[in-house]
């Protein structure tokens, strides 16, 4: 096994095709399609399923690619350190839940280096994936929501992942709505007000966990249950649907131009929000600055 036949697999995970992974790695279909059926041989295991509509990664496959990644990713870190190819490039990643804040966060970080050659990236995701982004040195800080449902889960594969998590803020539940919604006429809701309304929330895609969702109210079987993946499908469904969202009630200012209503909810429970990052790993000071904005932002916006 090679490190250049990890970077073959990753790459064809990536892109869920052999043909596109060799067109991207410059190499022929044929000889990526051996590299990988050597490699399973090999390790007697099939990474990859294949069916009509391209490959897909199995269960073993997945977890051979979490450490996969952690070797090629390693070993690129070594190269810059010890073979004096060290790149004046900054590089940072962030894997968040949805939350304004760190949407905010993540602005005052990049003003702090306007002058400087980087690359930072911001990846919206859920829960279970931005744990495993951490996990897998693919982002250096993650944000996730934890409340009295779900907490038990998180930390326990926060603790298996060797990461640390820091609640930075914890806030009252909010129900969002649009302000064409009559609900806005109430300065609180309780959750009876709620029953004939659509319920927006973001889910879990093939992971599909329950006890992983992001949503307090995930243990209730609403009459109109709505899953989405994005952000901005979530907001625009809301609005159609005259919907309603449960979160912080932090918004941004564009959110509130754009109608998007946060109102009290009397439910006996609290949203916190914390950081986790790396046990493992000292931050660096991208990671160090990112959760002094993040907590600033937090304290001016609650």
């Amino acid at each position: 096994m090679t490190l250049q036949q990890l970077k073959y697999l990753i790459e064809v995970a990536e892109k869920g095709s052999i043909n596109q992974a060799a067109r991207s790695l410059y190499i022929s279909q044929p000889s990526l399609s051996n590299a990988i059926r050597d490699i399973e041989n090999e390790i007697q295991i099939n990474i990859f399923k294949r069916t009509n509509k391209g490959i897909r990664v199995t269960a073993e496959g997945a977890e051979f690619l979490v450490y996969a990644r952690q070797i090629v990713e390693q070993a690129e870190l070594l190269e810059k350190k010890y073979k004096g190819k060290k790149s004046s490039r900054l590089e940072f990643r962030v894997s968040t839940q949805h939350c304004a804040v760190t949407v905010v966060a993540f602005g005052e970080l990049i003003k702090k280096y306007e002058n400087d050659d980087y690359e930072f990236q911001l990846k919206e995701s859920r829960s279970v994936e931005v744990i495993d982004d951490v996990i897998n040195y693919k982002s250096e800080v993650g944000i996730i929501y934890i409340n009295e449902f779900n907490e038990k889960a998180i930390r326990k594969k926060i603790n298996e992942g060797n990461l640390d998590l820091e609640v930075v803020f914890t806030a009252k539940p909010h129900v969002l709505v649009s302000s064409h919604n009559e609900l806005t006429k109430k300065k609180k809701v309780e959750l009876k007000d709620l029953e004939d309304y659509p319920c927006l929330s973001f889910g879990q895609d093939e992971y599909n966990l329950f006890y992983f969702s992001e949503d307090i109210l995930s243990t209730m079987l609403h009459k109109k249950s709505i899953k989405v993946s994005e952000r901005a499908t979530l907001y625009n469904l809301m609005a159609r649907l005259n919907g309603f969202s449960i979160s912080t009630g932090i918004i941004s200012e564009r959110l509130k131009k754009q109608g998007i209503v946060p109102i009290d909810l009397e439910i006996d429970n609290v949203i916190k929000v914390g950081t986790v990052i790396r046990k493992d790993s000292k931050l660096s000071e991208m990671g160090e600055n990112f959760i002094e904005e993040f907590t600033k932002a937090s304290n001016s916006m609650l």
